[in-house]
């Protein structure tokens, strides 16, 4: 439920303006690879203030997330470069797969 309405608010935002990106580049490895160390440095420094695994790893994902949602708002003033869902597509996996690993390692 709240992933759904995390992606209505994110698609009723009102960005500036958009990017006019390609799906491949430097910057959506930088992305994927970012998103993925964000999302299990978070899970593991939730499981260091002795929150269980799983509530430690939705915090590190959710914690991806959010800088990702962030940088992307960043991006969309007038003037940035525009807010890109293929960056966010990106974030998104690596958050997935930080979130997986780290989960793997437990």
């Amino acid at each position: 439920m709240r992933l759904c309405c995390l992606l209505f608010i994110f698609s009723c935002c009102g960005c500036a303006h958009m990017a006019d990106d390609a799906w491949t580049g430097k910057d959506k490895a930088q992305h994927f690879v970012a998103s993925a160390l964000l999302a299990a440095a978070g899970s593991e420094y939730a499981k260091h203030q002795h929150i269980n695994g799983s509530s430690s790893a939705g915090i590190g994902l959710l914690f991806s997330l959010s800088i990702g949602a962030g940088k992307e708002a960043y991006d969309s003033r007038p003037s940035g470069s525009g807010w890109s869902w293929k960056d966010f597509s990106w974030d998104l996996a690596g958050a997935a797969t930080g979130y997986t690993l780290w989960t793997l390692s437990q």
